[in-house]
């Protein structure tokens, strides 16, 4: 089978399994589940601005017609936390988004979203993957999946082409203050990274009043030859713009505009480890919220320390943000995230969201009345500081094999010079250290990534434990 679900859904090469046929599998897999629980028969669907993104959606909307499904179709490339939105807004019982995130522009995937709009989760997609079997199986045998001409579908109804855009922002602009951004007059700039959140952040903030500026907002399938992703390698020039034109905050957002990344005021780049810890302590502190946390196992433990300074609890789930929402839903918790830069907040959708992350973190500059950094500053000097130490590698299918005997199945682990508090394999290999640190090895399940992460209270201490796993594992760091 060559269409499978990982932590962020269903990735893969375009024209290797990224192909009309395959999608047609899908949907076919997709309309087969919903007949047989007898959900709803509509589905809202997007994409992004990727290569073939568009025309992915058309192929599947051709089969979910076919077998009956309405297709609420939004005409034009959008942030998958829309769609999101619009699924739980509306009550759908299922969604789909046409992107690969922050993947490389080689790639596509579909996004599967479930009722209340949240992230299908292993069960769900695993269901789906039935489907999928069953369907390649008839294939086998001479089954062919039946499609309506997209045209058709227009003309039946079966597929329907809007654009919610003003219901999801008129949502996002009812949870900001937008009066104390406008008395604040802020200057911001944005940088998509040639993804989707230009419309909703220029639209959103304009109206507050802030000067606007945006970079790299081109429609490029290519990513200007970067990876979509907004972390310290790919915000160099929006770290200029922030310098040279004094900005009070710089933006980034990831291809389909659910991770956020952030340039402060001085032009440091700002981790999500360091965004979720300053939304956290704004929404309790200054906005008097009360509640825990949620994190996934590679996400810094200064959450933690936030946490118990306010009476309130951390909770850890493995990586994928349907383990957040579905904790934070269980626990109610205000927020959770991931370091990777997705995050969401108590009452919005049930996922990530980069546009009204950065939204918020904008109204938390104009109500403190403080810069980003001096914030983060006093954050510091209340908490401490830990340093995370973030390394990844590739393998061949014979050193994957290796690497999970040692990890996984034989469990061992390099001896260390600190000492340790416990072991957990929840998801990959997490080791807890009793003066607070961790140092945590996993597979990556979005791409063929080995994935190390360390935080200590010493930057050198971090790296050295990741040499030590290095060694210990033989592996090579990537470039």
């Amino acid at each position: 089978m060559s269409i499978r679900f990982g932590t962020g859904g269903w990735r893969a090469v375009i024209g290797d399994d990224f192909t009309k046929a395959n999608i047609r599998i899908l949907a076919e897999a997709m309309a087969r589940k919903m007949k047989a629980e007898n959900a709803r028969m509509e589905l809202a669907i997007g994409y992004d601005r990727r290569f073939l993104a568009k025309e992915a959606v058309q192929w599947a909307a051709e089969v979910l017609a076919a077998e009956g499904v309405t297709v609420r179709f939004v005409n034009r490339s959008s942030p998958t936390p829309l769609i999101m939105y619009y699924v739980m807004a509306h009550d759908l019982d299922y969604g789909m988004m046409v992107t690969a995130s922050h993947n490389p522009s080689l790639y596509n995937g579909f996004k599967v979203f479930t009722k209340g709009g949240r992230d299908a989760d292993e069960h769900q997609t695993a269901d789906v993957e039935h489907y999928i079997d069953q369907v390649e199986a008839e294939q086998a045998q001479g089954y062919e999946i039946p499609c309506l001409r997209y045209e058709e579908g227009i003309k039946s109804g079966l597929i329907v082409e809007f654009n919610p855009l003003n219901e999801y922002l008129d949502s996002i602009i009812s949870r900001i203050d937008m009066k104390a951004i406008r008395d604040a007059e802020l200057r911001v700039v944005l940088d998509p990274l040639y993804g989707v959140s230009q419309t909703a952040l220029q639209t959103i903030l304009s109206t507050a009043r802030c000067y606007m500026e945006t970079i790299h907002s081109g429609h490029d399938t290519l990513f200007a030859g970067k990876l979509p992703a907004p972390n310290a390698d790919t915000l160099k020039t929006l770290q200029n713009y922030v310098i040279d034109y004094h900005y009070d905050i710089g933006v980034a957002t990831d291809g389909d505009a659910d991770r956020i990344g952030v340039i402060d005021d001085t032009g440091r780049f700002l981790h999500p480890n360091d965004i979720l810890v300053l939304l956290y302590y704004y929404l309790v502190k200054y906005k008097g919220w009360s509640g825990p946390v949620v994190r996934n196992i590679s996400t810094t433990h200064m959450l933690d320390r936030v946490a118990e300074s306010f009476g309130q609890t951390c909770y850890e789930v493995p990586v994928g943000f349907k383990y957040v929402s579905k904790k934070m839903a269980e626990t109610g918790a205000i927020i959770g995230g991931e370091s990777s830069g997705g995050l969401t907040i108590q009452g919005h959708i049930n996922g990530k969201d980069g546009v009204y992350a950065a939204c918020l973190l904008v109204e938390m500059i104009s109500v403190t009345g403080k810069k980003l950094s001096e914030i983060y500053a006093s954050i510091r000097r209340i908490y401490g500081s830990l340093y995370m130490e973030e390394r990844a590698y590739t393998f061949t299918p014979e050193k994957k094999a290796q690497l999970n005997s040692i990890l996984m199945e034989k469990r061992l682990v390099p001896d260390l010079p600190f000492p340790v508090d416990r072991i957990s394999y929840e998801d990959g290999c997490k080791v807890y250290l009793k003066n607070g640190g961790w140092i945590s090895a996993r597979f990556s399940g979005t791409e063929p990534l080995l994935r190390i992460f360390c935080e200590m209270e010493k930057r050198e201490d971090a790296a050295a434990l990741c040499r030590i796993y290095e060694t210990f594992l033989g592996l090579e760091p990537e470039e």
